[in-house]
Parts: C-alpha cells; structure tokens; sequence
C-alpha cells in the first residue's frame, strides 16, 4: 500500500483513497486530451443560480503564462512547483447575474476545483493547490478585472520521485496522510455537539 494512501475509517471511492497533493513532478508533459478533461469536469460542478463564477488561466511549462504564474509564488512554493509541468491560476467571479455581490462565489470556484482534481486523479495525474502566491500581482500580470479575484494557484502533473525535491521538503513527501476523525467535524443541534450518526 502506498504510504499515501488514506486509512478511512469508513468506505470512500478508491480515487479518494488515493488523492493526495505532491510536490514532487514528473518533468513528463500532460496529453492535451486529459487536460481538456480536467476543465470539462470543472465546467460540470454544481454553483449557486448556476452563475458558474470560475475561471482559469493556464500555463504550460516553457510558455509565457506559465513562467509569469511562477513569478507569482511565494519562495517556498518556488522551490517544487516549477517542476509541475501545468500551473494554473483560479479566478473567482464575485459578482452575480444583477451585479450583486456573489456570496458563494468562492465556495462555487472551490467545488469546481475538487472536481477538476477528481477527474486529475481518474487519467493519472495529481493536483497541488497553493495559497502561497502574490494575487494582487497576479491580477496586475493577467489584468484579471476588479469584479474577480484570484484565488489559488494550482499545480498538476504526473507524479515524480521524492528525492528530486528540495532535502527540506522530503519528509512531507514521504510520511503518511493525516486527518482528524469524520466524527470531530460533524455536529448536531448546536456546533460542537456530536452527531448520533457516528
């Protein structure tokens, strides 16, 4: 088993099980079939009124938005993201259909992204989202307006070998996935009451 792979407690779909955000890249470049998939499941997920308020500026490694994205990054995320060899960043529309704040806009981008991930897992490729990026330069580089906000910077690839990484980020790479238990998060009646379910 890899030392990734999640010890559920209960049953989840297998491509959950084994979902988890490297750092480490394949320098392999991503068949431009898959990545159109990626962004078709994206497309697919549900947001409020249907306003649909994501978008998504893309680089692939050697291209020009690519290299500007990069230039974006905080240093830590400098150190493994540039061997991804696809880098996007994801934009949220806060405005509505009558020019009314969006409340859901970054709750809707969210979920649009968790299903381009999913699909990343089903043709073999990882995701590795980073809020360690400079968004009001990314606005500035990509003119992205003032009704919308960068949100993230998202890596993908094929997953690469640990010890090309940087020697500082080797453990992470390699020690198992943790998370707090399913019953800590669910409540009933009142926020911190636990739920009867579990």
């Amino acid at each position: 088993m890899n030392i990734k792979t999640a010890s559920n407690d209960f049953p989840i779909h297998p491509l959950l099980k084994e979902r988890w955000s490297p750092r480490a890249f394949n320098n392999r470049f991503i068949e431009p079939d898959k990545i159109r998939s990626l962004f078709e499941a994206a497309r697919w997920a549900p947001s409020a009124s249907n306003i649909q308020p994501w978008y998504f500026i893309v680089g692939l490694k050697g291209d020009d938005t690519y290299e500007q994205i990069t230039g974006t990054l905080v240093e830590f995320n400098l150190l493994w993201a540039t061997s991804a060899p696809l880098l996007f960043v994801a934009v949220a529309n806060k405005i509505g259909k009558k020019g009314e704040i969006n409340p859901t806009a970054q709750y809707d981008l969210g979920q649009a992204v968790a299903h381009l991930t999913f699909q990343a897992m089903e043709e073999g490729l990882y995701v590795h989202q980073m809020g360690g990026f400079d968004p009001l330069l990314a606005k500035t580089i990509f003119g992205i307006p003032d009704t919308h906000e960068a949100m993230t910077v998202v890596a993908v690839g094929y997953i690469g070998k640990p010890e090309s990484l940087h020697k500082n980020l080797v453990a992470s790479e390699t020690s198992p996935r943790e998370r707090r238990k399913a019953k800590d998060s669910v409540f009933s009646s009142k926020f911190n009451t636990p739920s009867s379910i579990f």
